[in-house]
Formats: C-alpha cells, structure tokens, sequence
C-alpha cells in the first residue's frame, strides 16, 4: 500500500529504519570523578564502570579520517536499558576536548544500533562525510557519523551486536568513587 498525502498525491514509500535501538548516551565533561558523584548523589545513577583510554589500547583511532593519538578517561553507568557515558578529555585536541572547549558540558554523542553499520558509513562516505571518530574497540568497530548538522547531534553507530560496545577495550581502572 502506498503513502498518499492529504490532497491525494502519492508519497514515496517510507526507508527502512536504520536503528533498532538506543543504547548509549555519551556525555563529555570537566572533571569525571566530580561529575560521577554528582550524578551518584543528586540521581542515584551507577554504580560507574571506570576505563581509560590511551595510544596504545586505541591504535586505530582516527579523527576526521586521519589517524591520530589520543587520551580519555570514561565512566559508564546503566539507567534502564541505555548506557550512560561520561567522557572527559585527556587532551587538547580530541574531538572531546574540542566540543568542550566550542559547547562546554554536555550531550556529544547518541550511540544506536544498526544492523546495517558498513552500509551507512559507506552512505556517508559516499557524500564525502567521513566518520568524526572512528576505530575498533574490542573487535568492534565503531563510527561517529557526522550527523550533527543534519540531526543536532552525533550519531554512534557500531558492529556487531547491540551490546558490544558495552565492554570497551580499554584499561579498565579501579573505582574511586
């Protein structure tokens, strides 16, 4: 059955989605130990998984389609069924630390599951957009897609299953909290 519009006209069948699901919320701030215990105490959000990120556990990142080196620390905590992701930058160049330093504190990314990852980032590719971010972590790859003009916001996109992005490989640190 095809889509018609309210004077009559027919209208393009609708895509196919191209998430399934919302997974992660990715949150970039100043201070990530200050910033766990806030959310700890005002909301009761954790417990934090903390991870840290360096040269030498992400040797495939690239930036913009450009390798690069780069240093994050991250805390993760679960509220419902989507992951929430606190990222404070190591550095002054990442793609983090450039976004706190143009936006300050706040919503960097939305990670969603696709089961069509290499497809949307070839579309991309294909409008001369190459991922913001991009690398494998624990054998999943992982692209920032440049979605912030046309969405408000970055899209997180990954292979694999739904969940694998949930164990990034990173060093895993003690939790300080």
């Amino acid at each position: 059955m095809e889509d018609v519009s309210p004077d009559g006209a027919r209208l393009r069948p609708a895509p196919e989605p191209a998430f399934t699901d919302t997974v992660q919320i990715g949150i970039v701030v100043r201070d990530l130990d200050a910033t766990r215990r806030r959310y700890a105490d005002a909301y009761g959000i954790g417990p934090w998984e903390l991870h840290a990120f360096t040269p030498a556990n992400a040797p495939d990142l690239h930036e913009d389609g450009r390798p690069v080196a780069r240093s994050w620390r991250l805390a993760t905590a679960m509220v419902g069924r989507v992951m929430w992701e606190l990222i404070e930058p190591l550095d002054g160049e990442s793609v983090y630390a450039r976004f706190l330093a143009e936006k300050g504190e706040g919503v960097h990314h939305i990670a969603v599951a696709t089961p069509h990852f290499d497809a949307l980032v070839a579309a991309h590719a294909g409008r001369g957009e190459v991922p913001v971010l991009s690398g494998t972590f624990g054998g999943v790859q992982v692209a920032y897609l440049p979605t912030d003009r046309t969405l408000g916001v970055l899209l997180e996109v990954f292979s694999g299953p739904a969940g694998a992005e949930r164990t990034p490989n990173a060093d895993r640190m003690p939790d300080a909290a």
